[in-house]
């Protein structure tokens, strides 16, 4: 039995995909979302998830260590890991592109990438599911930001389980119980079908040694033994209700651009947020001058459903002194701020006061 929490149409499929120019752009493949909860283990999903419909390329960033600020919180994840798998083998499943492998790597750990769309050369990387039949095994398994884009999360677990035959684990997720505090909206996406909150997590594991909260608040991690991971319901969770105001943010970022449309504005992050935060902002019928990402790769591509082009941070400086910036994650304010002398009016939307 599910319970529905929020339902939203159109979204883009692949958030993360960039496209050469502007009409394929608006294009792209779009889906719905029904996000509902169990009943039962209290678990939330996109009912209307079709892992089918994804098809990850090299069109295809996430990339997030360009931040200076990102790659302190990846320091910050090393020490947890370093708490409890210091001179161990490890094993990191979904590993990307290899950057924190190969951060991992340069700090002397022992450690395999499993990855079917890893695109790089390193020899360390096994392009392939992780299975037992890779009659592979570590001490302990590293899966970061991968657990939230899989359809039946606890299998998965299990499989990894089953694969490694044992062993710790480090988990790490967006948190919902942050997206709800802050009224997150923009954090809501088609890729992502899992949405956990911390006691969620929790309860997927007889033996925890560890979790809490990183980035701010915005990441969920624990440390767990997979073999006391449970693949069945440990009974009924209180219910869920959604704040009635968890949209209402968009409001107040149209009133500010259609108070004064000549003073300029731009999106900073074209990554998943500043997507969806684009798609609802056109969708009311305004649209800001530019979507700005330091990422050169996004650079001068163009964004799912709204078709809108990445900008540059130095294109940027061309806005008018005073120009709206709403920036995605204030988690990037102060570097953003910095980027660009502090010449523009900021507008941190994942805070309580942008409401």
């Amino acid at each position: 039995m599910v319970h529905e929490l929020y339902r939203v149409t159109d979204l883009p499929v692949l958030q993360n995909r960039t496209f050469a120019d502007a009409a394929s752009a608006r294009e792209s493949a779009r889906a719905d979302i029904v996000l509902v909860q169990d009943a039962l283990s209290g678990l939330i999903f996109n009912q209307a998830f079709d892992p089918a419909r994804l098809s990850y390329d090299s069109d295809y960033q996430n990339e997030q260590a360009w931040s200076g600020q990102f790659q302190q919180h990846l320091n910050d994840v090393e020490r947890i890991i370093a708490r409890y798998f210091t001179g161990q083998s490890l094993i990191e499943v979904g590993c990307g592109k290899g950057y924190f492998l190969e951060l991992l790597r340069g700090l002397g750990y022992s450690v395999t990438g499993i990855d079917p769309a890893y695109e790089g050369e390193n020899p360390d990387v096994i392009k392939a599911p992780f299975t037992r039949g890779l009659g592979l095994a570590a001490d302990a398994v590293v899966l970061r930001h991968v657990l939230e884009h899989i359809a039946n999360p606890v299998a998965f677990l299990a499989e990894i389980a089953d694969a490694n035959q044992g062993g710790r684990i480090y988990i790490e997720v967006p948190c919902f119980d942050w997206i709800l505090e802050h009224r997150a909206w923009f954090d809501v996406f088609y890729e992502h079908v899992n949405y956990f909150r911390h006691d969620d997590l929790r309860r997927l594991f007889g033996t925890v040694y560890e979790s809490g909260h990183l980035f701010g608040g915005q990441y969920l991690y624990i440390v767990a033994d997979l073999s006391s991971l449970r693949t069945i319901s440990v009974g009924r969770v209180p219910r869920l209700e959604m704040p009635v105001d968890f949209t209402r943010s968009i409001e107040r970022a149209v009133r500010i651009i259609q108070a004064a449309p000549e003073q300029g504005s731009a999106i900073w992050g074209a990554s998943s947020k500043g997507v969806i935060y684009s798609l609802f902002l056109q969708r009311a019928g305004v649209a800001v001058d530019q979507v700005v990402d330091i990422n050169p790769s996004k650079q001068g591509r163009y964004l799912p459903g709204s078709g809108l082009r990445v900008s540059s941070p130095q294109e940027t400086l061309a806005l008018p002194d005073g120009a709206h910036v709403f920036v995605m994650n204030s988690n990037y304010l102060e570097e953003i701020k910095r980027a660009t002398e502090g010449r523009f009016t900021y507008h941190a939307v994942d805070s309580a006061s942008f409401k």
